[in-house]
């Protein structure tokens, strides 16, 4: 299924309560985005989780539905609240009580890409950002949304996976020295997002692929986590957050030579993951 917002890759048969989204590969840049930046069309990519969506495609083989953004991080958000609106790039929104991911430039309508650059002479009219939320945010969270009540209702719950990459360098300026860097960083929200068991099996599955992993640092999930995972009511949230040195060259923006070997790695994990869904069903809902 194709949106203006989003693409969404549907299985055959639904087999399980997992469902993939990936929201911050998008990489449809209105070219009237690009000529009002000051950054150039590679540096505003810097932002992207470029090709996240293709390590996960294998989602609905597995019986697990996918849904990607279209438009890129640096034009709207889609991991934060419609309302983080950034009064410094935003003409007419008011200053709201300290949000550190407006403070930092990140809010919905982002202020910069990553390495805190620039990415507007001034700033846009609140009637185009408002035009940006209505064709893109609106509908990826209400199609986002209808997934994972879906799953909850065919399978007693819902496991959502929130697929993000993260750049090289944040892993190495929150590791320890002497300490391995952890390749793949889980967010739960320190257990607000999801059950323990849940989360404990999908880091289970990412080790057994041959990955560090560590949960909530220096990424503990965002808007998405905070508002679908309601673990005592059965929707559970997994942020997972991939070296981008892993399967991409991150100065080109393009795969690496070992991006296919990496997404058939990735693959294995997907479908772990998906027999975890399997195995968290409520024999009610069998």
């Amino acid at each position: 299924m194709q949106s203006e917002a989003f693409t969404l890759y549907q299985p055959r048969r639904r087999e399980t309560p997992v469902v993939f989204s990936s929201p911050h590969s998008g990489r449809a840049y209105p070219p009237a985005f690009l000529a009002e930046s000051v950054l150039d069309a590679h540096m505003i990519r810097s932002s992207e989780d470029a090709f996240v969506d293709e390590l996960f495609m294998s989602a609905p083989d597995f019986g697990a539905p996918l849904i990607a953004a279209t438009a890129p991080r640096a034009y709207v958000d889609l991991n934060r609240a419609a309302d983080e609106m950034d009064a410094s790039v935003v003409e007419g929104v008011p200053r709201s009580p300290h949000n550190p991911r407006v403070a930092s430039g990140l809010g919905v309508i982002p202020r910069v890409v990553s390495g805190g650059r620039q990415i507007y002479r001034g700033k846009i009219p609140l009637e185009e950002a408002e035009a940006r939320i209505k064709r893109h945010w609106t509908p990826y969270h209400a199609a986002l949304r209808q997934l994972t009540e879906a799953s909850h209702s065919q399978f007693g719950q819902s496991i959502l996976v929130d697929c993000h990459s993260m750049p090289h360098e944040a892993i190495e300026a929150h590791s320890r020295p002497g300490q391995a860097r952890p390749e793949v960083v889980l967010g739960d929200r320190f257990g607000a997002a999801a059950a323990r068991d849940v989360v404990d099996q999908i880091e289970a599955a990412f080790r057994r692929a041959g990955l560090r992993v560590s949960r909530n640092a220096p990424f503990a999930g965002a808007y998405i986590a905070q508002t679908y995972g309601r673990p005592s009511r059965g929707y559970h949230v997994v942020q997972v957050e991939i070296d981008r040195a892993l399967y991409m060259d991150e100065a080109q923006i393009l795969p690496s030579a070992d991006f296919e070997a990496f997404r058939a790695l990735i693959s294995g994990v997907v479908a772990e993951i998906t027999r975890i869904g399997r195995l968290q069903v409520p024999l009610a809902a069998e």
